[in-house]
């Protein structure tokens, strides 16, 4: 009796982790990866179905790879930093808000737990309760939508992106492990086409969603991505000749 209620107290101790909270970064990283399987691999691809020779491929693949990273962290940067200053901007309206109007902005709470399904007596003890805890937490959370744990973080987001599109953008290059140049490219499209599988199925696992679509989802996309690829290089082959 007493192991079981020990074990209870420490469930109820260890607050319940939300997938929520992974958002942000889990966003930037499969997209990341997604992008350097597909954006390296095509990039390869595309120079080898030219007719070019390991060096040219070689070259191509690491400057793609390399200014692929680069151009990931600055675009995540930025966007998520745009997602900042919106969320600092309505943060510093609600304060003038509550300076200017503290009791509108008590009512407009409770007329927000109202539309929830509390009753108007509940829903005044409960914004009143929250207004006397911390009024702009209550309404960043209640009225905009804003949470700590869900906050854009530029910097996080923009490391992940650029190491998972560092990581999925290697793995093409186990393709120059192959000497003959349809070796090469059957190699490069074969583990590419398994890093993006296992690249969804991870995406599905950390999001909490059944890993077969994403799964299939990145296989289908980077596969056509490739393909298109491919055919430019070979058309570039053949008008140079």
């Amino acid at each position: 009796m007493e192991r079981q209620k020990a074990q209870g107290e420490q469930r109820h101790r260890h607050p319940e982790g939300h997938l929520s909270e992974r958002a942000g970064w889990l966003r930037a990283a499969v997209l990341g990866a997604d992008d350097g399987l597909v954006s390296v691999s095509s990039i390869m691809m595309g120079v080898a179905a030219s007719g070019a020779g390991p060096t040219p491929i070689m070259a191509a693949g690491v400057a793609g790879l390399v200014a692929g990273a680069m151009s990931m962290a600055a675009g995540e940067y930025v966007s998520v930093s745009a997602q900042k200053d919106v969320e600092w901007a309505d943060r510093q309206r609600e304060l003038v808000e509550q300076e200017e109007d503290p009791e509108g902005e008590l009512r407009e709470l409770t007329a927000i737990y109202q539309a929830r399904g509390l009753s108007r007596e509940l829903a005044e003890q409960v914004a009143v309760a929250l207004h006397a805890a911390g009024p702009l937490e209550a309404h960043l959370r209640d009225e905009i939508g804003q949470r700590s744990d869900t906050a854009a973080r530029p910097i996080q987001a923009a490391l992940a992106s650029a190491a998972s599109f560092f990581i999925g953008g290697v793995i093409p290059f186990l393709g120059m492990l192959a000497h003959a140049p349809m070796d090469r490219i059957l190699v490069i499209v074969g583990v590419t086409l398994i890093g993006l599988l296992v690249s969804g199925w991870l995406s599905g696992r950390l999001s909490g969603t059944p890993p077969l679509k994403p799964a299939l989802r990145l296989f289908l996309g980077g596969g056509a991505a490739m393909l298109i690829t491919a055919l430019v290089g070979q058309l570039v082959r053949v008008i140079a000749r």
